[in-house]
């Protein structure tokens, strides 16, 4: 069957056409589960007994068997029967097989959803199950995608906030909407009666939950930003981030810039940079222009600097913040 985008699966929903089969994949799981119980509720609309006609089975530890002998099962007082399969990754092959054979004859009057983390696409089950199913990957959405979604559901909680408030929000909680959701429930409480989320309530109520990345620091660090350098730092220490490991943290990522650099300065294609280089795709082109800006010499002078500010700390030469915050002055200018 077709691979389709989450939006065009809202779609088909909305127009009340509902499919045998679904495959449901992929690492965000609050809207990869909306999406689950979205297809339940439109498959059951006219079932006057839901909880006799919706099951599910969870196959590390239940029979397939089971799950197919209930996706078989005529519907009780209704058109149709919902069947939610998870954890069938890891079957044996008899298992497996029994499942394939159910793919190619599904049962008219039952919904069958199965839903999964990841999904190895090399299997026979999986390719199986892209071809029969109607599929959907949930992939960790980008932070525009995330800020246009906290947008939304502040709107949906009779909440708004400005556009800066709400990527420092996004930036804080990180890509699972699942917690995005949960804390914009939270301010938008806390707004009340206004409704109105400023900064100073995103300050006082939302939790630092995001891991930073690597080179959140570095990237303040490189762009010359003392004043959002020293603030990434105090945030990350505050949580109690290890001086040290911030501090290596801040090494790693200079070091992989020296080597980029020096890659660049070789003629070496891109891929082969981000092949000795590993960076999220989405920071490729900056880092790229970064690196193409660099000085060399600068780079070694200031990789010198972290190593001196290394050796203090693990002497206790003056205390790890300060030590930390003065490097972090000097490396922003």
């Amino acid at each position: 069957m077709s691979v389709l985008s989450r939006e065009k699966l809202w779609g088909e929903l909305k127009a009340k056409r509902v499919a045998p089969l679904y495959l449901l994949f992929g690492a965000e799981d609050y809207l990869r589960d909306a999406a689950a119980r979205r297809i339940a509720d439109e498959a059951l609309r006219d079932a006057n007994l839901r909880e006799f006609n919706e099951a599910t089975f969870n196959l590390a530890g239940a029979d397939v068997q089971q799950a197919i002998a209930a996706a078989e099962q005529l519907p009780m007082m209704a058109s149709r029967r919902v069947v939610r399969i998870t954890n069938f990754g890891k079957l044996n092959e008899a298992d497996e097989g029994a499942l394939v054979r159910y793919l190619a004859r599904p049962a008219e009057s039952s919904v069958v959803v199965f839903v999964a983390d990841d999904l190895d696409k090399r299997r026979k089950l999986s390719k199986t199950l892209m071809d029969a199913c109607v599929s959907v990957e949930f992939a960790p959405l980008p932070d525009g995608e995330l800020a246009a979604w906290a947008r939304d559901h502040l709107k949906k909680l009779k909440a708004d906030a400005d556009e800066r408030t709400v990527r420092q929000i996004v930036a804080l909680v990180g890509t699972s909407v699942r917690r995005l959701a949960n804390e914009l429930d939270k301010l938008a409480t806390a707004a009340l009666p206004s409704g109105r989320v400023t900064m100073d309530l995103v300050d006082a109520l939302v939790g630092r939950s995001r891991e930073l990345s690597n080179f959140e620091l570095t990237d303040h660090l490189i762009a010359k930003d003392r004043k959002g350098a020293l603030r990434t730092l105090r945030r990350l220490l505050d949580d109690d981030a290890e001086p040290v490991m911030l501090l290596g943290l801040v090494a790693s990522n200079y070091h992989r810039l020296a080597l980029a650099k020096e890659l660049m300065t070789a003629g070496r294609p891109k891929e082969e940079v981000f092949r000795l280089v590993p960076m999220p795709f989405h920071k490729r082109e900056d880092f790229l222009a970064t690196a193409r800006r660099t000085d060399p010499a600068d780079l070694a002078r200031r990789i010198s600097r972290i190593a001196s500010a290394d050796l203090a700390i693990k002497t206790s030469l003056g205390t790890p913040r300060l030590q930390l915050e003065l490097l972090v002055c000097e490396l922003s200018v």
